[in-house]
Order: structure tokens, then sequence, then C-alpha cells
């Protein structure tokens, strides 16, 4: 017969597994996961997450060892869940006006497997809280669980490494510039045109050395210029490349400039859009934490 107290501690642990894992998942401006297969899919690995998350206080309380072994083995499968997502948005990259790019998308993938693992620690929480406790103190280990797992997940923005203003959009005969920083050059007038009535400049200033060199990420440039097109709408169609946003680099004092052609001109909006841009996990680099690195920033 069925320990009473091992299938409450399993039934909290699993229902709240999962509803954290929905919690957590987001349906925002990147619209992935939000169509409806996408979240079934991720809910049920979390179903499976919470379950094998759960299970674990029982089967080390009855002395059953090998049952933990379980739990190397969905490591194993959340890696394929990693691989799945990543080549998923691969192929949904190539359709994009401006691309996420291939730092932007491992970043999403890592997010999906971490989750698993948070949705896993949290069943095992809540389950063992149960047992231990009662519901009462499950549900107590469930709101402690999600709020670790909300900490866990959140991640620095643009805004916090880096100030952001307007620049000014300028033409030098056919070479554009924001400011003192170089885009590109556009031999048609009616480009030039274009570029000068509706074109927005971005100016992005590092606040130290460590953001200087996150910026300096070439994946950290394509997600600001992609983020900012899925905010504010481009003006931009498959046969017109040179409306594509650009990012580029001073290099004497390692500031950024966008140039971007939003739908509707508002650069109040759109610095807001730029400040919000995640910053990515491949690009994090932090010279100043290093001996050699505060001596180079002297």
């Amino acid at each position: 017969m069925i320990n009473s107290s091992y299938l409450q501690a399993v039934l909290n642990g699993v229902i709240l597994g999962v509803l954290i894992r929905y919690f957590l998942l987001k349906r925002d401006y990147r619209q992935y996961p939000s169509y409806p297969h996408g979240v079934i899919t991720h809910l049920s690995m979390a179903f499976i997450a919470a379950v094998i998350g759960a299970i674990a206080i029982p089967a080390l309380m009855e002395e059953e060892y090998t049952a933990v072994t379980f739990l190397a083995l969905a490591a194993t499968q959340f890696r394929e869940v990693r691989a799945m997502e990543r080549i998923m948005l691969e192929e949904l990259d190539k359709t994009n006006l401006v691309p996420r790019g291939p730092d932007y998308i491992e970043g999403i993938a890592r997010v999906f497997e971490a989750r698993n693992y948070l949705v896993m620690f949290a069943a095992l929480l809540v389950g063992g809280a149960t047992y231990w406790g009662n519901i009462f103190y499950g549900l107590v280990a469930g709101f402690f669980a999600y709020l670790v797992s909300q900490k866990l997940m959140g991640g620095k923005v643009l805004g916090d490494i880096a100030r952001v203003r307007e620049g000014r959009v300028s033409f030098e005969g056919p070479n554009l510039f924001v400011e003192d920083i170089h885009l590109m050059n556009l031999g048609m007038e009616k480009v030039r045109k274009e570029y000068l009535e509706r074109a927005l400049g971005v100016v992005i200033e590092p606040y130290n050395d460590d953001g200087r060199a996150t910026l300096a990420n070439n994946g950290q440039r394509i997600a600001i210029a992609h983020d900012a097109a899925a905010l504010m709408g481009i003006y931009k169609d498959v046969d017109t490349p040179e409306f594509t946003p650009i990012v580029r680099r001073d290099l004497d004092t390692g500031r950024l400039a966008l140039i971007f052609v939003p739908l509707e001109k508002d650069i109040e909006y759109l610095l807001e859009a730029v400040k919000r841009v995640p910053v990515l996990e491949s690009a994090v680099s932090t010279p100043l934490k290093s001996y050699l690195g505060r001596k180079a920033a002297d």
C-alpha cells in the first residue's frame, strides 16, 4: 500500500513545481515560447523534472538509492532539451528581418535547460517540507523556491552597464555617422534622404572597462539591433538591406553607436528599448576583477 505521507509529498512537489515553471515562462515581445505547442512542450518537461525531484525524498527514505540515479539521467535529457531549443531557434532566426544571432539563441537555450533544474530543485524542496511538516510548510517552501528561481533567472540589462543617450545622425558625403562614429557608406541619394528624415541614432557609453569589454562582443551588438527592431518595428523589408540596423564601435573609447530606422520616430521609447536589452551571458567580461585588468585600467 502506498504511504499517504509519500503520496502527499510527491503530489504537492509535482503540482507546485509545474506551477513555478509556468510562472517562469516569459511571454513577451520575444514571442517565444508563447505559441501553444511551445508552452505545452515546456510544461511537459517541467512535469517530468518535478516528478523526478519529488520522488527523491521517498526514494531516500526507503533506501532505494538506485532511484536517485534518475537525477543523472534527467540531466542528460535536459541537455537534449537545450540542443532542441537551439536548433529550433536557429531555424526560426533565418526568417527574421533582424536576426537574434547565435549568442542570443544560445542564451535562451541555456535558460530553458536551467529552468528544468530549478523545477527539480523546487519539487525536491516542496516534497521534503511536506513530508517532514505538512501541506502548509510545503506551500511556504514552494513560495520560497519561486522567489529563489526568480532571483536566479534574473540578469543585467544594458542600462545597468552603460549610459544610453540620443546621438546626432549626419552624413559626410556618402558616409553615415552617429556623432563621430562611422557606421557605413551609402551611395544612393534617395537612401541618404530617407535616413535623414527617418533614422534615429543612439550612443551607448560603458560605465567602466567591464562594460566596455562586454559591449565589444559582436553577439551583444547583434542582440541590441534585434531587440530594438522587435520592440519598435523597423522600416525595412527583405529587399531593402540598406535599412538594416547597425551597431558600430568606437575603438578609442569603447562607445557603441546604433543607427535605426523605425516605423515610428520616437527617440524616447527607442532609448528605453535599448536600455532593456539583456546582457548576454556569453558576452559578459569582467577584466576589472583581475589584478592585471585593474592595473591596465588605471
